[in-house]
């Protein structure tokens, strides 16, 4: 599974004897609730870890664990709606196809933006499809690594275009979608801060990519004062302010996260991300020395190459592909050993595919720029 973001080689089984049990987390987090056995303890534990690395207090924020990082979105979306109801939601042609998806939903104006040969979003569009909009608020969705080539959308350069296009923090609300790096991103020194300390609204994180939960799960956490736009009590399951968007949720999922979070430790988790970091840039170097093109954004496990021109060859290590292009997503199962029996794998095949004339090298600069690229035009 080399191109998808899947940690599967994670330990659970000193959790395995729960699956005799019906855990259900119905309704809000922090309320105590009347129905069945739940985890809201291990919830909120989790919920709390994150709220320390997202730099917001314990009395200032609201969340809950999720599916993943499309329920993540579709929430954070929602309450940038409720809060400005006449809202545009802007985001870049590089985001998950869930944002799309929840414009759709909720019958939004949505203005999608241009983006740079990185997959991050391309600022000075942005700033120019803001001043065609000056009358409406801006509900602005921020990629923090987009699915396919990892780009990360640049927060800071985000806020400053709002300012300096007229927006102030009372007309725009800000989401960002961290589904992958959203966890990363803290235990890489230099990388961009992604914090409550400035003008967001949510963010949301998947639990079974880097953490490698054995099932679909997330975090998805929002300022307080937020929620009580979408916030009912409901009565009868003795909840109240109930802002999630599904009724019962795995309680399964809570438990599984915070063992994962108690297991690794902050040590463990950044020695993971190194690693990750390190081998991407490995598989990098190694495929562009081959004469293959090949882009890995700063700050990110994606490498993005030239697709194999072999539907078979693609279907065997799992690839994700695009046009022209195809990704491999470095996580922590994959070792050296791994990417190296790709690679000889990839030569041994493109070897065979050259002398049958059923393949040449791509010129993909248009989709990773000329200096990634090892067309004949631009080696």
């Amino acid at each position: 599974m080399l191109g998808y973001p899947t940690h599967v080689y994670v330990n659970y089984g000193a959790l395995s004897n729960l699956q005799n049990f019906c855990i259900n987390n119905c309704g809000n987090p922090f309320t105590e609730g009347i129905f069945g056995t739940h985890s809201r303890q291990f919830e909120v534990g989790v919920l709390d870890w994150f709220a320390r690395i997202w730099g917001i207090a314990m009395d200032e924020y609201w969340g809950y664990v999720t599916t993943g990082g499309t329920e993540g979105n579709f929430h954070g979306i929602l309450v940038g709606r409720e809060l400005f109801p006449d809202g545009i939601l802007y985001t870049s042609d590089d985001s998950h196809y869930s944002v799309f998806r929840a414009a759709q939903m909720y019958r939004m104006n949505f203005v999608k933006v241009n983006s740079l040969i990185s997959g991050e979003i391309d600022c000075a569009d942005f700033k120019a499809k803001l001043l065609r909009n000056m009358n409406k608020p801006a509900i602005v969705n921020v990629n923090i690594g987009t699915t396919f080539k990892g780009g990360i959308d640049n927060l800071d350069s985000v806020m400053e275009t709002l300012k300096t296009t007229g927006f102030s923090e009372d007309r725009f609300y800000i989401h960002c979608d961290g589904a992958l790096f959203g966890l990363m991103m803290p235990f890489v020194k230099r990388a961009p801060k992604i914090s409550f300390e400035k003008p967001i609204g949510s963010v949301c994180i998947s639990g079974h990519k880097f953490l490698g939960c054995p099932m679909p799960c997330g975090v998805q956490i929002t300022r307080i004062g937020h929620i009580r736009a979408i916030s009912r009590n409901i009565d009868y399951i003795g909840c109240h302010q109930d802002a999630t968007l599904m009724g019962s949720r795995n309680g399964h999922a809570p438990i599984f996260l915070w063992y994962a979070l108690n297991q690794k430790g902050y040590p463990g988790l950044q020695k993971e991300v190194q690693m990750c970091l390190k081998n991407a840039q490995y598989l990098k170097d190694r495929l562009r020395a081959s004469g293959i093109s090949a882009m890995l954004n700063e700050f990110s496990n994606i490498v993005v190459f030239e697709k194999p021109q072999n539907e078979e060859f693609v279907r065997y290590w799992q690839l994700a592909v695009q046009g022209d292009l195809a990704h491999i997503v470095v996580m922590p199962n994959i070792t050296v050993a791994q990417l190296n029996d790709f690679l000889r794998d990839l030569a041994e095949k493109r070897a065979i595919w050259l002398r049958e004339g059923k393949h040449q090298t791509l010129c993909v600069s248009a989709n990773v720029g000329k200096e990634n690229c090892v067309c004949p035009r631009h080696k």
